[in-house]
């Protein structure tokens, strides 16, 4: 079935990640009518979904981007309190709004599994290990604290900061006489790009409400 193409706008357009997700999006047939980052806005159309992947710190301005075009938002970025949930939840009240800190489709598998087998092992050690690059400034990383919460236990987390590693996530469980560790890695942004991609095409046409990106692969397109 073809794709209709959608007008989307990105807010953190001159990162890493906005750069990731402008390439991928307009290669496949979408256009971009607004950009947004610290040097100002820019908007030649209204946008039908606005991406973000750039700072907690701009969600105000992303939410007010949100209101005055009527537009759905896709939201990747990390570092998000309550507070900030508390304002995706009003606005999901007016638009669909797609929440995730990894748009990656295996760490959601991955979330998915924790969730349904974690229980099976309560009583062996877990500990959570992740990896980013080393201009990542949260840590543990949200995709870190997704993995700890879907299986259900308060357990260690360490993080480090290396190199230009886009994202690795390894659960370990073990006990005395075994060890399973359960392991993501993504080998590029693209896959997150990818995600938010699939994210995009589900919000432009979704009812209004706050979604997850694990609602995205069970039911979107």
């Amino acid at each position: 079935m073809a794709v209709k193409a959608i007008k989307y706008g990105v807010v953190g357009y001159s990162g890493r990640m906005g750069q990731e997700v402008a390439k991928l999006f307009d290669r496949s047939g979408h256009e971009l009518v607004l950009t947004s980052d610290l040097a100002g806005t820019e908007c030649k159309a209204k946008p039908d979904v606005l991406v973000d992947f750039s700072s907690h710190a701009a969600l105000a301005g992303t939410i007010e981007l949100c209101g005055v075009h009527k537009a759905a938002l896709v939201i990747g970025t990390t570092a998000l309190g309550e507070e900030h949930f508390a304002r995706l939840r009003d606005l999901g009240k007016e638009t669909a709004v797609v929440q995730s800190f990894n748009f990656a489709t295996g760490v959601n598998v991955l979330k998915m599994i924790l969730r349904e087998y974690a229980p099976l092992l309560s009583d062996w050690d877990l500990e959570i290990e992740e990896t980013h690059h080393n201009k990542k400034k949260d840590a543990p990383s949200g995709t870190a604290i997704l993995l700890r919460d879907a299986a259900g236990r308060n357990c260690p987390t360490h993080s480090l900061r290396l190199g230009g590693v886009p994202g690795d996530h390894t659960a370990h469980f073990a006990n005395d006489g075994e060890v399973l560790s359960l392991t993501h890695r993504a080998l590029s942004r693209n896959v997150f790009a990818l995600g938010a991609l699939r994210a995009a095409l589900f919000a432009a046409h979704a009812q209004k409400g706050l979604y997850t990106f694990e609602d995205v692969l069970k039911h979107g397109m």
